[in-house]
């Protein structure tokens, strides 16, 4: 006799539509304006399909942001980062940073996130530990490989340099007036100039 099947495999392609339907409620309505039921229709699923596979519209939002969000490109790879220039990668970096960060959908995003801060922490802990942090350790060693360059100081605190980048960012998107791309574009290059990462 058989062993019977453990049940139906996942639908990979109904598992994106389910994160990817979270995620952009999350980026209209926040969490509380959120619901499971909104969130089934936008993905074309029912809501038991939803609740087989996340426990809460919560767990299912954090489960979003860690996997889309987390898909996106960075500056580079570590293996870049060791053998190229660091002036060229963050040059090569700086179109695809501008496009991104003026884009209406990640400005929503980011307001949404830190909004959320306070009201539901563990949506900022995925944000930050899947998103931030390996963004902080990829620019600190573009600020290790652009001081072995020269450009950036022997004593200068790499922690305090990326947080003076990523928060002038944060800062002039978040403006009610948030630059253009090629504002965007004019802006990030100054900001990595400041702190030694362009010659």
């Amino acid at each position: 006799m058989s062993t019977p099947g453990r049940g139906r495999p996942r639908d990979v392609a109904a598992d994106r539509a389910i994160l990817q339907a979270a995620l952009d409620a999350f980026v209209e309505h926040g969490v509380e304006g959120s619901s499971i039921e909104q969130i089934a229709k936008r993905a074309g699923v029912g809501k038991p399909t939803i609740y087989r596979r996340w426990s809460s519209k919560e767990d299912l939002i954090a489960a979003a942001m860690e996997t889309l969000i987390a898909e996106e490109a960075g500056w580079a790879s570590p293996e870049q980062i060791d053998v190229e220039s660091p002036y060229e990668l963050v040059e090569a970096a700086i179109e695809s940073a501008a496009v991104t960060t003026t884009a209406p959908h990640y400005r929503a995003l980011l307001a949404r996130v830190f909004g959320s801060a306070v009201s539901h922490p563990e949506l900022m802990a995925v944000y930050w530990d899947r998103y931030i942090l390996p963004r902080r350790k990829l620019a600190a060693r573009l600020l290790e490989r652009a001081q072995e360059c020269g450009t950036v100081a022997d004593d200068a605190d790499f922690d305090v340099a990326i947080d003076m980048m990523v928060g002038a960012i944060t800062y002039r998107v978040l403006q009610p007036n948030p630059p253009d791309t090629e504002e965007m574009r004019r802006y990030l290059r100054e900001v990595y100039r400041q702190v030694g990462l362009l010659p």
